[in-house]
């Protein structure tokens, strides 16, 4: 299985694996699953981080070296997902969100989020 990472997933697995349940963290642990990240998350927390938001304490790079240490793969940013992205309903506004699930429905890979509204937009889309 293809799992994509939404970014608070992808912190609280390298850095808070105890936020995940159990199901979720023995899903990013199995050697059989190909676990992706964004480079539009790193952007996403490299910008977040420059702001100074007390949930984005860690560095880019550090999540980035942490993420490919883990086993990890890196997702580029496709121009496949950013034009998905026009053709998504307003269900939620963050632009990281709606290029995340843009990348999800492109690759495809079953999107793992915590955030509820992007339920809507897919199947692929898991709250975990």
């Amino acid at each position: 299985m293809r799992l994509l990472l939404d970014t608070h997933i992808l912190l609280w697995a390298l850095i808070e694996p105890t936020r995940l349940t159990d199901q979720a963290r023995s899903v990013l642990e199995d050697p059989a699953h190909e676990v992706l990240f964004s480079a539009a998350s790193i952007w996403e927390i490299a910008i977040k981080h420059a702001l100074g938001r007390a949930d984005f304490k860690v560095t880019p790079d550090a999540i980035l070296h942490a993420a490919l240490e883990s086993g990890f793969a890196e997702l580029p940013v496709r121009s496949a997902a950013a034009l998905r992205v026009a053709t998504l309903p307003p269900l939620h506004r963050d632009p990281f969100d709606r290029l995340l699930v843009a990348q999800a429905m492109t690759e495809p890979a079953i999107f793992y989020t915590a955030d509820e509204t992007l339920q809507a937009y897919s199947d692929l889309v898991v709250r975990v």
